[in-house]
């Protein structure tokens, strides 16, 4: 059916942004505490934000569903198309689940793989594959499985892991739904109307998401964002736009991709688990060095902006000029990183393959003490108790001493030998209760510059994650006093197997 292009713009770009406009300050107004709370150390905002920003793309989601089926007399919905709007559902559901009550890395990546395996036997699958260098169309076969399921999964975590920063996710999200309309524009069919409408969603979002955030998607909105996109390309694929809609969005994502799989190899190399948070990202780099948020989200929607254009460029040369684009592509990629300097982030990851297995030890100690704070934090009573406990974990890592700068004061731990030469120093901005921040001193000769950062950042989430976690266990709130005392630890293995000790 033919609609026009200014109709479908109007129409569901309109009932996409007025659906989530109206949503959005229910959701800003009635938030549980749960959905608003500081859920990590890698968060920095210094007031709650609620997570549960997910429920209005949904929202808008479900009604452009109903608007396309009703607009299209429900007969031209395909069956695939059900799957589309019922698996991305499921998805949404899953990353919501985990924004009230966190699952695990583990059992989400499980719910992702059944998800993804219900919507291929379904009958959404990649069945054909371009060459972009031959432009020959070959059948998947067996294979199309393990591909379905990887890039529906890969999409999924990938609009995730990029949601580490305000207005990120939701700008370069925006950028692909534009993208997947133009795709579908010849057609203007359900995959046209609900990326129209997306967009326009997303674009409400982004007033709400932008520096400073308002709300955030959570892991509900961007595994939803994710594996909606993934679905849409599979099933815009099925129009004889294989290297459009398949490679095309791979342009787009082109710096996020980078950032994610150097992420990968850089926690390989550091012991630490794979899908592990840290502050290491493109993002990080560029706010640690200087740059507002908001201008640091304006450089990466331009560098966004030049690859979706490549992008472009792949569906207008209907995959014709990807080898070419694949050569500009590299190129762009050396020239965004060196002028983000994330170079030096290379260079520091390949000065540290000498020292790797030490790290790796390190850290794989470090998480073992983390793992029991965290425990520990279940069994104390009071904060007062659980600061004893962290005194410890900070002590058996070779910490010289530590400091929590509180809101009225700060509390401290030295160990009896303080170094009296070169010392390392390490401050992480916090903003639980009334902590602002945490420094660690270590000696320059007791640990090596990468362990000493490894550490320190470790050893900061650390107690993030117990003090979150004695709050929950015990409904109180989270205040430390200044005059709080720290336990005085002996060098002696007797002194230490009476811990806890008093203060």
């Amino acid at each position: 059916m033919d609609f026009g292009i200014i109709g479908p713009v109007l129409a569901f770009g309109g009932i996409g942004f007025i659906v989530a406009w109206a949503v959005i300050p229910l959701i800003r107004k009635n938030a549980a505490q749960r959905g608003g709370e500081q859920r990590s150390f890698h968060q920095t905002h210094k007031t709650p934000v609620p997570r549960l920003g997910g429920i209005a793309l949904a929202a808008a989601f479900a009604v452009l569903a109903l608007a396309s089926a009703v607009l299209l007399d429900w007969v031209i919905i395909k069956p695939t198309e059900w799957v589309i709007i019922f698996g991305a559902l499921a998805m949404f559901a899953l990353g919501l689940w985990d924004d009230i009550r966190p699952l695990g890395a583990r059992i989400k990546l499980v719910g992702q793989i059944l998800i993804a395996v219900t919507v291929y036997f379904c009958g959404l699958r990649i069945e054909n594959f371009t060459n972009p260098f031959t432009n020959i169309i070959e059948p998947t076969g067996l294979s199309g499985f393990f591909a379905t399921v990887f890039w529906l999964v890969a999409m999924t975590n990938l609009i995730n892991l990029i949601d580490g920063i305000d207005g990120l996710a939701g700008g370069v999200a925006f950028m692909l739904m534009c993208l997947l309309a133009y795709v579908g524009l010849n057609h203007q069919d359900f995959c046209f109307l609900v990326s129209l409408g997306m967009a326009g969603a997303l674009l409400a979002f982004i007033y709400h998401n932008f520096p400073p955030a308002k709300i955030y998607m959570g892991d509900g909105g961007a595994y939803f964002l994710g594996f909606l996109i993934g679905l849409l390309t599979i099933q815009s694929s099925h129009k004889g736009t294989v290297a459009a809609a398949l490679i095309a969005p791979v342009f787009a994502l082109a710096l996020p991709i980078v950032d994610v799989a150097w992420a990968i190899v850089r926690r390989g190399l550091k012991g630490l688990p794979i899908f592990r948070p840290d502050r290491h990202h493109i993002h990080h780099h560029l706010v640690a060095s200087g740059r507002s948020h908001r201008r640091t989200v304006l450089i990466l929607y331009a560098f966004t902006v030049a690859f979706t254009l490549m992008a472009f460029a792949v569906f207008w040369s209907q995959g014709r000029l990807v080898p070419i684009l694949f050569g500009f592509l590299f190129l762009m990629v050396l020239v965004a990183a060196r002028s983000l300097g994330f170079v030096q982030d290379w260079f520091g990851v390949g000065r540290s393959l000498g020292t790797t297995t030490q790290l790796r030890k390190e850290t794989r100690y470090a998480l073992a003490l983390n793992r029991w704070l965290e425990l520990e934090a279940e069994r104390c009573k009071t904060l007062e108790e659980l600061w004893r406990g962290f005194v410890f974990v900070v002590w058996k890592l070779g910490f010289a001493d530590v400091k929590l700068a509180l809101q009225d004061g700060e509390i401290a731990w030295s160990a009896k030998e303080t170094p009296g030469g070169e010392v390392r120093r390490q401050r992480h901005e916090l903003h639980v209760g009334n902590v602002t921040a945490i420094e660690f001193t270590a000696d320059a000769t007791a640990l090596s510059p990468q362990v000493f950062e490894q550490l320190a950042e470790l050893a900061a989430e650390a107690w993030t994650k117990s003090v979150l976690r004695w709050q929950t266990v015990n409904q109180g709130s989270i205040r430390l006093e200044p005059e709080w005392a720290a336990p005085d630890f002996a060098a002696s293995w007797e002194a230490r197997k009476g811990f806890p000790l008093q203060a």
